[in-house]
């Protein structure tokens, strides 16, 4: 009886689900800003080109005062298997980390990915079960649906088209290490925090699921590496702890990529979400200074 309940509430959930993550009926799809600048830092709602021809994905974009052109930064949002935790997500903002970029020039893009909120669509950066995990393939679909926001963005008259950084947060950083072996004309740096995929196997802290196979994943995006890495993890991260942070950022070095790892004090009560937080913002405020210090733009 049991097993028929669980049976029934899960094929009950399947249309709600279905509902959920399924793009509007006959949207059409435009890109670019999709609403007035407001509070605070210009913010503004944009829709930018994913994978999927027939969605925009939403994205919040942040930036100083004047006509640029700006620096832009994309940051990665982080995610989760769980597909209703998807559905529910609210819109990324990392509104902390925005205003401490905007204050240094850049331009912000926070862009939403197939499969999350009021985005939906098809989870295409599935890594599967334990037994199957295919995180490199994971990894290269977010990389590219963080290339397909960057590179609309770089069209705009504001934005430079140079000295692009990226920034990406857990499953984010994981497809930013993928993004590694891009343009590094397009991207002068990449910033990490706390990069991986299967942490909290089973909502279990430091539970990673098949360990091996995310280590062989980051050893192969290092060795198509182009751009410098600068990889951060809290002292307190139960995702992806410093530890086995420190082996997967050997992994990418070790088969050619160019890292620059720090563990950072630990913050709040779980330190993979520091980047979400002023304070954590605040402790790695010294190493992101570094990785964003100014580049002369270049002229003709």
């Amino acid at each position: 009886m049991r097993l028929f309940n669980t049976l029934f509430s899960t094929l009950a959930l399947l249309p709600l689900l279905s509902l959920l993550t399924a793009p509007p009926l006959c949207a059409q799809v435009t890109f670019g800003a999709s609403g007035e600048e407001g509070e605070p830092f210009r913010r503004q709602q944009w829709r930018v080109p994913s994978p999927d021809t027939d969605i925009a994905a939403h994205a919040l974009l942040f930036r100083p005062a004047g006509a640029g052109p700006f620096r832009l930064a994309v940051i990665a949002h982080a995610s989760t298997q769980n597909v209703l935790r998807r559905a529910q997500m609210p819109q990324p903002e990392y509104r902390a980390l925005a205003a401490f970029l905007v204050t240094r020039g850049f331009a912000v893009l926070v862009p939403e990915r197939l499969g999350h909120g009021a985005t939906g669509g098809r989870y295409l950066e599935d890594q599967g079960g334990c037994d199957e995990a295919d995180y490199a393939r994971s990894g290269r679909v977010t990389a590219e649906e963080i290339s397909l926001a960057l590179e609309f963005l770089q069209k705009q008259d504001f934005i430079r088209k140079d000295a692009t950084v990226v920034i990406g947060h857990s499953a984010g950083g994981w497809g930013a290490l993928a993004l590694a072996s891009g343009n590094p004309k397009m991207i002068s740096a990449i910033t990490v925090f706390a990069p991986g995929r299967g942490g909290h196997a089973n909502d279990e802290p430091n539970r990673i699921c098949a360990p091996q196979t995310l280590l062989a994943a980051a050893a192969g995006f290092g060795k198509a590496a182009r751009i410098p890495v600068t990889w951060l993890v809290a002292a307190n991260d139960t995702y992806f702890a410093p530890k086995f942070s420190q082996s997967l950022a050997d992994a990418f070095r070790g088969s050619g990529g160019k890292v620059d790892f720090h563990t950072l004090p630990a913050v709040g009560s779980e330190g993979h979400w520091m980047i979400e937080t002023e304070t954590g913002v605040k402790a790695a405020s010294s190493e992101l200074d570094r990785v964003l210090k100014p580049v002369a733009v270049k002229k003709p």
